[in-house]
């Protein structure tokens, strides 16, 4: 596989940032965002629907309640997920995807699959129903209406 441009990943390592301050680089502002173990498996829970906090704790193995209702504040303040009362009294909530949550799905699954991959487990590819081929990731530029190859994605960057 191709390197990615620096710039759109990380800083070069001679403008890294001094110790406590913070990166601006996308890749680093993503992770602010959801850049925790929990955040996205969290994430994960909620492709499916929208689910109540016992219902997240029973999906996600092995979360303590403190820390699950840290990082469902978390998301909700990053704009990632959102949450509905579904009982006043007590106050209960019911949490789900926003549309901004909804795109994470492509990179979680891109993800769990290099994950698969690298601990040495075949990972069910996502298949085209219609078709039954596997799929595959690629860059793809709308203006061209083409597929971007890595010699031309090193000639992009991230605006």
């Amino acid at each position: 596989m191709g390197s990615m441009p620096r710039d759109t990943i990380s800083s070069p390592p001679s403008s890294a940032p001094p110790d406590g301050a913070r990166s601006t680089s996308t890749l680093a502002l993503a992770l602010d965002r959801v850049g925790d173990r929990w955040s996205l498996l969290l994430v994960e829970a909620l492709l499916d629907g929208a689910r109540r906090f016992g219902e997240i704790g029973e999906v996600v193995p092995g979360i303590a309640p403190n820390v699950l209702a840290d990082r469902l504040r978390r998301l909700e303040r990053a704009a990632v997920i959102h949450s509905t009362p579904y009982s006043r009294r007590p106050l209960r909530l019911e949490y789900a995807l926003t549309a901004e949550g909804r795109e994470l799905a492509g990179a979680l699954r891109l993800l769990a699959d290099w994950g698969a991959r690298a601990a040495g487990e075949e990972a069910t590819p996502l298949r085209h129903e219609l078709c039954g081929t596997d799929l595959e990731a690629r860059w793809y530029c709308p203006s061209c209406e083409r597929a971007v190859d890595e010699g031309d994605a090193a000639e992009l960057r991230i605006v």
